[in-house]
């Protein structure tokens, strides 16, 4: 067996930690461009999200540079295995009692787009990217994070792939959606023996009622913030909104986090909900049918099992009450006065079209219609 060559030390106390991983490098190249990258990326630098800035080079100028070509090589060329590096990783944060994990932090899930330019590039596509702020071509990684009061580690990270990169799109078999990928995470992160107290994310996964019950079948709690129009529906005396169940308890700090009596229910008739009337009765029927959403609105109760003639009256009840105005949720607002910004540029566009047309019928020696 040939004898493994010496790698150049890294700077500091970084050596220790590097040559943790020299059984996953089987080759000098693979240990010194393994040292380089975490040297790049731990060293206090302007930027690092650059080749150029990562091997220590000039940027655009130094791209042909030797070390950045030697990085690029082993970032995007050197056959070593990823999974392998993270899981030693996770397992030196594991065991260090510094690091290690315990029941009172939380498990973030989140995600990070970056844009790019092409279309040959892996996981690219056209997509929503959170850090931009807007939709473009560009790269979504589905991210998990450790955190505490102190401190925070980045756990697993999976890009996510387009429907268009699958040949059967997303009816494809291999086609994962940024919920599943985040749901597997989670469960990936519970099996590997990382202790959190609950997952937390944000709305763009707290709205998704999938990806909650998802989390609920592993046995994971969660706490997920919501957008303002989610609703929680129920029916009659078991009408409650989230605003009043937080109202109801009487919590200080974590250690005592409340323990007041259960959330009273709100009438559907009587009380007022937050920023809406009281919810009136649908036509012929029981009040206690009126169904009350968080935050304001009403919508028609379950109509299964419903006669059709009882059903078209509460779908006609329904429409009347999205159509109307709710005193106090916003400024009324007549239907003329909003389509005359549209009806003046019609009537613009008409007009222009119609004089086009006419200078048209000129050039060509077309006698012009009148009228």
């Amino acid at each position: 067996m040939a004898r493994r060559l010496p790698c150049p030390p890294a700077p500091g106390s970084l050596e220790a930690y590097a040559t943790g991983f020299d059984d996953l490098l089987s080759t000098l190249a693979q240990r010194r461009g393994f040292c380089e990258y975490l040297a790049g990326l731990l060293l206090p630098r302007d930027r690092n999200r650059t080749l150029t800035c990562l091997a220590g080079a000039e940027p655009v100028v130094g791209a042909q540079h030797a070390s950045v070509q030697r990085l690029q090589f082993f970032l995007s060329e050197s056959a070593w295995d990823y999974e392998q590096v993270n899981a030693r990783r996770l397992e030196l944060l594991l065991t260090d009692p510094a690091t290690a994990p315990h029941p009172g932090g939380v498990l973030v899930i989140d995600d990070s787009g970056d844009r790019e330019d092409g279309k040959a590039t892996a996981h690219i596509g056209r997509q929503w990217l959170g850090r931009l702020g807007r939709t473009d071509n560009g790269i979504v990684t589905v991210t998990t994070c450790w955190a505490d009061e102190n401190l925070y580690y980045p756990l697993y990270a999976v890009p996510y792939s387009p429907a268009h990169h699958f040949p059967k799109g997303k009816s494809d078999p291999g086609f994962r959606t940024k919920l599943q990928i985040a749901a597997e995470l989670a469960r990936t992160a519970k099996a590997a023996g990382v202790a959190f107290r609950a997952v937390a994310a944000d709305c763009a996964y707290g709205d998704q009622d999938g990806f909650r019950r998802q989390l609920d079948a592993t046995g994971l709690p969660f706490v997920m913030a919501l957008k303002p129009g989610h609703g929680t529906w129920a029916y009659g005396k078991d009408v409650c909104t989230p605003v009043h169940a937080a109202h109801s308890l009487t919590w200080t700090d974590p250690s005592a986090p409340g323990t007041g009596p259960p959330p009273s229910a709100p009438s559907a008739t009587d009380t007022p909900r937050p920023g809406g009337p009281p919810t009136r009765p649908l036509a012929g029927g029981d009040p206690t049918e009126s169904t009350v959403r968080a935050g304001g609105g009403a919508r028609s109760p379950d109509r299964r099992g419903l006669p059709r003639r009882r059903r078209t009256e509460l779908d006609r009840v329904t429409r009347r009450r999205r159509c109307s105005h709710q005193a106090g949720t916003r400024p009324t607002r007549r239907t003329g006065d909003s389509r005359r910004p549209f009806l003046r540029r019609r009537r613009h566009h008409r007009d222009r079209n119609r004089r086009a047309g006419r200078r048209a019928r000129l050039h060509r020696g077309v006698r012009p219609r009148h009228g």
